[in-house]
């Protein structure tokens, strides 16, 4: 019964921790857009600001299904199947009846989860750009 117990706890605090680090980035991802979008055209401005209040409207349930469809694509691409099949997103506004949509922050959460696949490879591009040139850097004399 003890190690039921710690293992409870220690699932229950990297939850914990989980979702401290995704509030952090959540926050930090309002505050850059907040930033940017003064610097965008009116036309973008409007699309950045109807696509943050969309993240904003996001629920559970919306969101246990995009993971879930994520997770079968996943098991589809790593069985070999055919390509996998787009997620279309939900109308603006649209809920379905008996959720109550999720707070800002949640919403966000929602949003930096959904981006943070793409920022880590976009990361990862960075990266190897950066060694790249590095790496000529120290060496002037022989070319690559």
């Amino acid at each position: 019964m003890q190690r039921h117990y710690v293992m409870y706890y220690e699932m229950s605090y990297g939850l914990n921790i989980e979702m401290h680090k995704q509030t952090e980035i959540a926050k930090r991802l309002n505050t850059i857009c907040a930033q940017v979008i003064p610097f965008l055209s009116q036309e973008h401005q409007q699309q950045v600001a109807q696509a943050v209040e969309r993240a904003k409207q996001v629920t559970m349930a919306e969101l246990n299904a995009i993971i879930g469809q994520q997770q079968l694509q996943a098991q589809h691409l790593s069985h070999g199947h055919g390509p996998p099949v787009p997620l279309t997103p939900h109308p603006s506004g649209l809920q379905p009846p008996g959720m109550p949509p999720l707070g800002g922050s949640a919403g966000l959460l929602a949003l930096s989860s959904a981006l943070s696949g793409q920022s880590h490879l976009a990361i990862k591009d960075d990266k190897k750009h950066h060694e790249a040139e590095h790496h000529r850097g120290e060496r002037p004399g022989k070319p690559d």
